[in-house]
């Protein structure tokens, strides 16, 4: 364990680390901004369209949700879709420009997403927990939180990990 925290503390003293979770950070305000719109205006979306609501309570049912957390799922996923792909485009032009060579990919494009997927969970999961104890709108803050530590994690170390030839 101590071997584990060793490493943790160095990783996190080296200049180019911190300047990445430094960029990553803001990036992922800005994402984090989005995502957090998104979602209010997709429960606005929900609330004021009778037949989506009524579809999203049905599908609550057959996987015993409540009809508010169905919408919350709806709503976090599609503020995931629109947050993932900006931070896809301004973490390979800033953040991971040396490992991207900021081009952008599909190839790319979808690991990153397909990384941030754990985030989703991370982020989804901590919302409807956050949610029975907090207002919505600050449970989704808290659940953004949980996001941004998958996702810096899954992006450091999976997605714009350095090629053979930068590993020591």
């Amino acid at each position: 364990m101590k071997h584990l925290f060793d490493r943790l503390v160095a990783a996190w003293t080296e200049r180019a680390i911190v300047l990445k979770a430094v960029s990553f950070a803001l990036v992922g305000v800005i994402n984090a901004t989005v995502n957090y719109i998104v979602f209010w205006v997709m429960l606005r979306v929900v609330a004021a369209s009778p037949a989506l609501d009524a579809f999203l309570a049905d599908a609550a049912r057959k996987v015993d949700l409540t009809a508010e957390d169905a919408g919350a799922i709806f709503a976090n996923v599609i503020a995931w879709v629109v947050a993932v792909t900006g931070s896809y485009v301004m973490n390979s032009f800033y953040t991971f420009a040396a490992e991207s060579g900021r081009k952008l990919t599909w190839r790319a494009y979808f690991a990153f997403a397909a990384s941030g997927v754990l985030g989703l969970i991370a982020d989804t999961t901590t919302l409807l927990i956050a949610s029975r104890f907090l207002p919505i709108m600050l449970a989704k803050l808290v659940a953004i939180g949980a996001g941004f530590v998958v996702n810096f994690s899954m992006s450091h170390f999976v997605v714009f990990r350095p090629g053979k030839a930068g590993r020591g």
